[in-house]
């Protein structure tokens, strides 16, 4: 029996070339994100210069600038890094699907690889514990699954 082969990424940057996409809207917790992923990026290779933030209004914007990044070519993968805490209205559960279903739609769509950093909490402060606190940083597992995913990219469309 032949041995089954196996592809997948790894978390070497290499020459990738990776956007992050942030809100300002919760800017306390986003930016904590933002320097999570940076420091993710820079621990597996990331050359500064080559990364490039860019700044939204909230998460409800990232979409579609995400999906200008994606199509301009540029980068081989886009981290989009926001947050979203639950309040008195209804305006969380509008803010929060759409955001996550069109970044999918993003990925889906252009074959560019959309990391998802974007909390969806109750409370400010489950909010801060994904972004540095005891839940880690969703800001930097969003930077390697960026990574690894681009590296897969790659080699899957070198087969």
């Amino acid at each position: 029996m032949n041995a089954i082969r196996i592809v997948e990424g790894d978390l070497r940057v290499g020459d990738l070339r990776i956007a992050l996409v942030a809100s300002r809207f919760n800017e306390t917790v986003v930016e904590r994100l933002v320097q999570g992923a940076v420091q993710a990026l820079a621990a597996h290779g990331a050359d500064p210069a080559r990364l490039e933030l860019v700044r939204v209004p909230g998460a409800f914007d990232l979409p579609p600038v995400v999906r200008r990044i994606a199509e301009s070519r540029q980068f081989d993968a886009v981290v989009a890094l926001g947050a979203v805490i639950r309040g008195e209205t209804p305006h969380f559960d509008y803010v929060a699907a759409e955001c996550a279903a069109g970044l999918a739609r993003v990925a889906s769509e252009t074959g560019v690889p959309v990391a998802f950093g974007v909390l969806t909490t109750d409370t400010d402060e489950q909010a801060m514990e994904r972004a540095g606190g005891r839940e880690g940083n969703k800001g930097a597992d969003a930077a390697l699954a960026a990574i690894e995913l681009a590296s897969l990219a790659r080699k899957l469309g070198a087969r």
